[in-house]
C-alpha cells in the first residue's frame, strides 16, 4: 500500500473539513472496497477519513412507514433489524445475502451505494423502493443518483450520511450470487407502493444498476410471478463476461424477477 494519513471523524461537519483539507482524500467506513483497491495499487489516496465513528450516520429510525438508514450502519445490523424487518423485510433479506460474515459486519449501506459497484445489492433497492439519499449537502433521488459503472451524483467532498424511504406494501429481492463473491451476477428487486410498482436490476448492466420498466408496467397490471414470465428482456444493454453471457443474464432477470415476486408475496 502507498503512504497515506489517517483522521478519525466524530462529526460530520468535522468529516468535511478533514477531506476538504486534503489533496486527495477519501471518506472510507467499512472499507470493503478501498482497502483492497488500496492493497492492489489501483488507489493511493493521500488521507483517509474515518466514518465509523459518528453517531449521526449510524442506526435505524423508523418513524410510521418512513424509514431512515445512517450511511455508516453495517450490513449485519441492516440484517438483523427487527423494527425495520417489520416493515420491509425484504431489505433486510438483501443485507443478509451480502458477502460473508466478516464483510457483513465491516461493510456499511453507504459505502455499498456511494461506490456503485454493477454488481453490489444494496443499488438496486435503492432504486426499487424509490429511495432518497441524504448528503451533508443535500437529498438526491435515487433515479438520479447512480449516473454509470463505479459513478454517482455525489460532487468532491461531499458525504453520503443516510438514505431514506417510504415502506412499499410488498418488495420482495432475489439474485443469482457468484459462488465466490457472493457478488449479484443478477439480483433483481421488486417494490410495490403508493407511487406504484418499481423493479430494478442489478448485476447485470452494462452501465449498471437500472430499472425495468416492461417489467413494472406487467406486474401493474397483475402482480404475480407470471406477468413477468412473458416479458422480453434485450441483451443489448446487458454484460457479458466469464461468469455469463449477455443472454444468459437476460434470463437470469426473468427468473430472479419471478422469484423476488414469489418472495414478496
Amino acid at each position: 500500500m502507498y503512504q497515506t494519513n489517517y483522521h478519525r471523524a466524530s462529526s460530520v461537519d468535522e468529516a468535511v473539513r478533514m477531506i476538504s483539507g486534503t489533496s486527495e482524500g477519501k471518506y472510507v467506513a467499512g472499507g470493503m472496497t478501498l482497502i483492497p483497491t488500496m492493497k492492489q495499487r489501483l488507489a493511493a489516496p493521500s488521507d483517509l477519513v474515518d466514518l465509523r465513528h459518528i453517531p449521526a450516520m449510524q442506526g435505524i429510525r423508523i418513524d410510521g412507514r418512513k424509514v431512515t438508514i445512517g450511511a455508516a450502519t453495517p450490513h449485519a445490523e441492516v440484517a438483523a433489524s427487527a423494527a425495520l424487518r417489520a416493515v420491509c423485510p425484504a431489505i433486510c433479506d438483501l443485507a443478509g445475502m451480502i458477502g460473508d460474515p466478516h464483510v457483513r459486519h465491516m461493510g456499511t449501506i453507504g459505502g455499498s451505494i456511494a461506490n456503485n459497484d454493477p454488481a453490489a445489492d444494496y443499488p438496486s433497492a435503492m432504486l426499487a423502493l424509490n429511495a432518497r439519499i441524504l448528503t451533508n449537502k443535500r437529498e438526491i433521488a435515487a433515479d438520479d443518483f447512480f449516473t454509470g459503472l463505479f459513478e454517482t451524483a455525489l460532487e468532491d467532498g461531499e458525504l453520503l450520511t443516510a438514505i431514506s424511504f417510504d415502506a412499499p406494501d410488498k418488495a420482495g429481492y432475489s439474485k443469482f450470487p457468484n459462488p465466490a463473491s457472493r457478488y449479484a451476477m443478477t439480483g433483481v428487486f421488486v417494490a410495490k407502493g403508493a407511487g406504484g410498482v418499481r423493479v430494478a436490476v442489478t448485476g447485470a448492466g452494462s452501465n449498471g444498476v437500472f430499472r425495468e420498466t416492461a417489467m413494472e408496467t406487467a406486474l401493474s397490471a397483475n402482480w404475480s410471478s407470471g406477468s413477468v414470465a412473458g416479458i422480453d428482456v434485450n441483451p443489448a444493454r446487458l454484460m457479458s463476461d466469464l461468469h455469463a453471457s449477455a443472454e444468459y443474464r437476460a434470463n437470469l432477470i426473468k427468473v430472479m424477477a419471478k422469484r423476488a415476486v414469489a418472495v414478496a408475496g
